[in-house]
């Protein structure tokens, strides 16, 4: 699980600091105010998904890790009752 919020609060942190750099540069080139734009917004997604793509390898993988040692002993549990089904 903590790999999981690692993960998921640096995705978070780079969506938000992307945000605030792509809305300065937007509000000074277009001399429009206003905290929420759309289009700076779609332009923060896109720049942080691929930051995180490129900087998260590590945290992504250990996070996958994580998820299919768990998926390993859920299906060796699984396993291991029909055993115990089959026997009776």
């Amino acid at each position: 699980m903590k790999e999981f919020a690692t993960y998921t609060l640096l995705r978070l942190v780079y969506l938000v600091v992307t945000y605030v750099i792509v809305l300065g540069v937007w509000m000074l080139v277009t001399d429009r105010e206003g905290l929420i734009q759309l289009e700076p917004l779609v332009i923060a997604f896109l720049v942080s998904g691929i930051a995180s793509y490129l900087l998260l390898d590590r945290q992504r993988e250990a996070f996958a890790q994580r998820v299919d040692a768990r998926a390993r002993r859920a299906s060796d549990n699984f396993s291991k009752m029909k055993a115990r089904e089959d026997e009776d």
